[in-house]
């Protein structure tokens, strides 16, 4: 293992969450990079799960053109919408700038950030017919964090702007009193949803 690509996991693995958030670690992917560590997460409150999401740290230490770097993120991010934010046709764009707000809130430098938001419904029928229709939000972004001393971004912080993202989908409040500009200001969270534990 690179000490580069170990630095940074160990940055993953240093970081303090939120209560709310329970934090493993997962099976990385094999075919994406040389080196790959992933992380999963639930947000969870009264034992009910609010948000979900993974995030992989990918690392190739001959640089990749497409990321512009030699590190990047990958994450998917999903949550249950109440009828109403789900109808609202500007919700995509919104989710978008979550997650880029989550990283500038932070002060964290990024490049080559892509991704899809996606919103699915789904509507039960015959035995199924008793359940009320679900709206699901799903993001699935990329970014290049820029690498600091040593080469190695801070994985640590991009991770806490990550839980923030996830919070903020979940329908909580941000953790702490922020500046005006911070990720206090101007925030719109999704109402929470309370469902049974995801198995």
């Amino acid at each position: 293992m690179p000490p580069a690509f170990r630095r940074a996991v160990d940055g993953l693995t240093s970081a303090r969450m939120r209560p709310e958030i329970e934090l493993d670690t997962a099976p990385a992917p094999k075919r994406l990079a040389p080196y790959a560590y992933a992380l999963e997460a639930a947000v969870v409150a009264d034992d009910e799960d609010l948000a979900d999401g993974r995030l992989v740290l990918l690392h190739d230490p001959d640089g990749h053109e497409a990321w512009q770097g030699a590190f990047r993120l990958v994450t998917l991010v999903r949550a249950e919408l109440e009828a109403e934010m789900a109808a609202d046709p500007l919700l995509p764009e919104v989710c978008w700038t979550w997650l880029t707000g989550a990283l500038e809130a932070r002060g964290l430098p990024y490049d080559e950030a892509s991704g899809t938001v996606t919103r699915a419904g789904s509507y039960y029928f015959g035995g199924l017919a008793d359940r009320r229709p679900a709206t699901q939000i799903e993001i699935r972004a990329s970014w290049t964090p820029r690498e600091g001393s040593g080469g190695v971004p801070d994985t640590s912080a991009h991770l806490a702007a990550w839980c923030d993202l996830l919070c903020q989908v979940a329908g909580l409040p941000p953790s702490a009193p922020s500046t005006p500009d911070g990720p206090s200001a101007g925030v719109v969270s999704l109402p929470q949803r309370r469902g049974p534990r995801r198995a």
